[in-house]
């Protein structure tokens, strides 16, 4: 019987994860294997396998949760260096990068889930809030999306000009504008009720529509639009 730890050279080739990753291909591989080929190296009593195995544990099996963790978080578990935690990191906003553009420009926006995918990518994983708009054409199709404002745990900035000007450079007709709460709640402060009240009378003197303002919490959102707070 073998040890709770083993070697990965131990396991069969077609069990080794770079190895199973070429025979039967990418999709063949669990979340845990993929995990221990971006390790790529154990310690002395524990291969990248099971590494890998503790650090998804720690999340839940959740890759949300794993894509919150930062370099030192990362660093409290055996075996991972800052060189590894970033490579880890770099790799999980390669991912969501990836979610975030597929196809976007071809979407079009028809409700507030639809809008909420398109965000959810930016801003799920933050551990400090962002602003950023969607930027439409007049069948509601996705012109450009931005980032327009970066802070910290507690808030945000948004400009209304930025926002506004955004829109004119984009050529658009209507947008939507979104923000995250870190705590992972998706009410409403007065300060976001006020913000979308000027951002609307704004834009309605300039021609353009505000289409709803989102705020995206740990795996759900809230619409203004939706809530008729607009």
């Amino acid at each position: 019987m073998l040890p709770t730890h083993f070697p990965i050279r131990l396991l069969k080739e077609e069990d080794k994860p770079r190895e199973k990753l070429q025979l039967q291909g990418r999709s063949a591989l669990s979340d845990t294997e993929l995990l221990a080929i971006l390790i790529n190296t154990g310690t002395k009593n524990k291969s990248a396998l099971d590494v890998a195995k503790e650090i998804l544990i720690s999340c839940q099996s959740d890759l949300n949760l794993l894509g919150k963790l930062d370099c030192k978080q990362l660093m409290n578990f055996e075996g991972i260096g800052e060189a590894k935690a970033i490579t880890l990191i770099s790799a999980l906003e390669l991912g969501r990068r990836r979610s975030s553009s597929d196809g976007q420009k071809s979407v079009q926006i028809s409700s507030s889930k639809s809008a909420y995918e398109i965000f959810r990518s930016n801003l799920s994983d933050l551990d400090h809030e962002e602003f950023w708009g969607l930027y439409l054409s007049s069948s509601n199709k996705i012109l450009g999306k931005k980032r327009l404002s970066q802070g910290g745990i507690s808030g945000t900035v948004a400009d209304l000009r930025i926002i506004l000007r955004t829109a004119l450079e984009y050529k658009a007709t209507s947008f939507i504008v979104a923000h995250n709460h870190p705590s992972g709640s998706t009410k409403a402060s007065q300060a976001d009720i006020q913000l979308t009240n000027r951002l609307k009378k704004s834009s309605d003197l300039m021609d353009l529509k505000l289409l709803d303002h989102l705020i995206i919490g740990d795996q759900a959102y809230l619409s203004f639009a939706d809530e008729g707070l607009l």
